[in-house]
């Protein structure tokens, strides 16, 4: 089967042109992996070559050795990706030590994956182990409302998420563990990574403060929903912020026990703090 006719492919680049649609991908922002299934690999095998050279990760992640990834490409811009995917993206594996990788698809132009390729793999590697390997995709862009609130509430795992749940009765079926909150850094190195796998180890949904959010899930749907739904309770929160300096009336600790009890999720305790004890 050619790698263009693949469905998990086709997938991706849907969901690149949606992330692109909503605004979150300005000139060559953001970044997107997947992690192959063996069928997957099976049906492609025969495309895809063995001529490249090993190149080093930037970290170790001994937990994905001998998996492939598709991923974007490092510049590439998300509003091309639809036009020439092959030219846009790179199926990678990982070799046998978990040390490096090597190209073995797309990038038909030339160039390298993603910059933020420690932090995708040390984060797939993170999910891999702790959902039994049903977590296969990892997206990060620049969600504009989620950006803009690093400036105004405290970088803060409790207060962010009790401020995005509040905004709308679904967020906490959605994200029910709630969302870490990484202080800024420099992207695209080793630290900025760890950071970033260590609140994966808590959340589906980590916020890189005044530079977008990283989300994991299952499959394409569930990542880009989990995103979407984030950013749409961002943009709620701002139009709040906007009209009062402080709300009439929200969703109380009480009305949140409720609801996790009527669908059956399980919501911190941390999070249902007094506010006057916390406040933004």
């Amino acid at each position: 089967m050619k790698v263009l006719e693949c469905k998990f492919l086709q997938d991706f680049v849907k969901m690149a042109e949606d992330g692109y649609q909503q605004g979150w991908h300005e000139r060559n922002g953001g970044n997107l992996s997947y992690r192959l299934k063996k069928g997957e690999v099976d049906a492609i095998r025969q495309r895809l070559s063995e001529t490249a050279s090993w190149q080093p990760i930037g970290t170790s992640v001994p937990g994905l050795a001998g998996e492939h990834f598709l991923v974007t490409g490092s510049g590439k811009y998300f509003r091309n990706i639809i036009v020439d995917p092959e030219a846009c993206l790179a199926i990678i594996e990982v070799d046998g030590s978990g040390n490096n990788y090597r190209i073995r698809w797309g990038l038909a132009e030339g160039g390298n994956p993603t910059s933020e390729l420690p932090t995708h793999l040390m984060n797939h590697e993170i999910k891999k182990k702790l959902t039994g390997g049903k977590h296969r995709v990892i997206y990060h862009a620049h969600t504009t409302n989620t950006i803009a609130l690093t400036f105004v509430l405290p970088l803060n795992d409790e207060v962010f998420t009790r401020e995005l749940w509040e905004m709308a009765t679904e967020c906490p079926v959605v994200f029910p563990e709630g969302v870490g909150v990484v202080g800024w850094m420099v992207p695209g190195g080793r630290d900025i990574a760890v950071a970033t796998s260590k609140l994966m180890e808590q959340y589906n949904a980590v916020i890189w403060a005044h530079h977008g959010m990283f989300c994991s899930g299952e499959d394409f749907d569930l990542t880009f929903g989990l995103m979407h739904t984030i950013e749409k309770s961002a943009e709620i929160l701002i139009k709040v912020m906007s009209m009062v300096p402080q709300k009439r009336q929200t969703i109380e600790p009480d009305d949140f026990r409720a609801l996790a009890k009527g669908f059956n999720v399980e919501l911190s305790e941390r999070f249902l703090y007094d506010k006057r004890s916390l406040s933004i």
